[in-house]
């Protein structure tokens, strides 16, 4: 089952993200994301649940960009617990937060993705996406 998150469910998202990024986040500098995502209207973020446990989370942000003149979609985050993978879990977090930018107005729905996660790029273009942009960054 595709359920909002609530306050309640922060530490079982963090557990989520650090599987995600296969890394132990500053809980405190999460805690801080999370409440400032949870009061803000531009992010949506949703849960799987089964037999009471979450197994994965899509997490978005909806914004006005200049350069798409209207609303895009970003998915942040989308991760499906390894041993709970081949489902069809992912795809349909994927399809709700399709459906959620569409009932928004948004002109588009992007993400991005590591260059090793080459699994994660075969999942996104079988479900529609295309890769156009390179991600760069840059730690500070």
């Amino acid at each position: 089952m595709i359920r909002e998150y609530k306050l309640t469910d922060e530490n079982l998202i963090y557990d989520l993200i650090c599987e995600l990024e296969n890394t132990a986040f500053d809980k405190e500098g999460f805690n801080i994301a999370f409440m400032k995502q949870f009061y803000d209207d531009s992010y949506r973020c949703l849960l799987y649940e089964e037999n009471e446990e979450i197994i994965g989370i899509v997490n978005m942000r909806i914004e006005h960009q200049l350069h798409h003149g209207g609303r895009v979609a970003e998915i942040m985050e989308l991760y499906v617990n390894e041993k709970c993978r081949l489902k069809g879990i992912g795809k349909k977090l994927l399809e709700e937060a399709v459906r959620i930018a569409k009932n928004e107005g948004c002109k588009r729905i992007e993400l991005s993705s590591s260059n090793w996660r080459t699994e994660s790029h075969r999942f996104y273009q079988n479900n529609g996406f295309i890769a156009s942009h390179i991600n760069l960054t840059m730690d500070l």
